[in-house]
């Protein structure tokens, strides 16, 4: 069975003191789920002490953000090692934010993807199409092509340890949310090119997530579908009660 992932993207959101505060919400309703696995993404100024919280909690921790080199004059940015150290498992890569409002291209994901993975990372790619792109019937061409261009020449191997998530950007923060249909319509895509790819073994094998405005009341009519594994949460993982309550509708 493929593994069920809820994943909260805090964006640049929550100090120390209050991403601790919210920790400690969040372990009292959901720190001892294991399936699915709960994940939160804080910035890079709390990863520690974030991780430190979550020591006795099944919660995991990861990254917003990567740069693809070891070190070096790249100010402002943070490197693989540095999120390992800091309690990193997973780390999300190509977020349609960073794609529009930092310039990132698939072969930037690409090459980040491959650092990831090769430091023991899992990477998250993300992957979307606007409302004018969806409007205009080129849904699965941007699909195919984001999904190509960000996966180029990752092997079998590579594809099983990495998380794609589905995240239509007229849907981020909007309050607009793909129906489950509409959602599971591109999963269902998204697996065919993978299975094109790769071979259907590996296909069913990769985790996909839906991300855009999910939240309790719409989280368990998305989960009901075959190939929805999931979500990258973005709101509605700032506050315990919201954020258990997407977890508890996939448990």
């Amino acid at each position: 069975m493929r593994q069920k992932i809820v994943a909260g993207n805090w964006k640049m959101n929550k100090t120390v003191v209050e991403g601790r505060v919210l920790i400690e919400g969040l372990k009292d309703l959901v720190g001892k789920v294991t399936d699915p696995v709960v994940l939160v993404c804080p910035p890079f100024t709390a990863l520690t002490e974030i991780a430190m919280s979550l020591k006795d909690s099944e919660i995991r921790i990861g990254g917003q953000h990567m740069h693809e080199a070891d070190s070096g004059a790249f100010t402002g940015e943070i490197a693989a090692e540095m999120l390992l150290t800091s309690g990193c498992s997973h780390v999300i890569l190509g977020h349609s934010e960073r794609r529009a409002l930092f310039s990132e291209t698939d072969e930037a994901v690409n090459i980040k993807a491959k650092k990831a993975l090769s430091a023991g990372l899992v990477p998250i790619v993300c992957v979307g199409e606007t409302l004018e792109e969806r409007e205009t019937g080129n849904t699965e061409k941007v699909i195919e092509g984001q999904l190509g261009g960000s996966l180029d020449s990752l092997s079998e191997s590579d594809m099983k340890k990495t998380v794609i998530a589905y995240e239509p950007v007229w849907a981020i923060g909007t309050g607009k949310t793909a129906t489950p249909e509409q959602a599971e319509e591109v999963h269902g895509f998204i697996r065919k090119l993978l299975a094109d790819k790769y071979g259907s073994k590996i296909a069913e094998e990769v985790t996909i997530l839906y991300g855009g405005s999910v939240k309790g009341s719409n989280a368990a009519g998305l989960f009901a579908k075959e190939n929805i594994d999931g979500a990258l949460v973005g709101g509605a993982s700032l506050k315990a009660d919201d954020f258990a309550a997407i977890v508890n509708a996939m448990v």
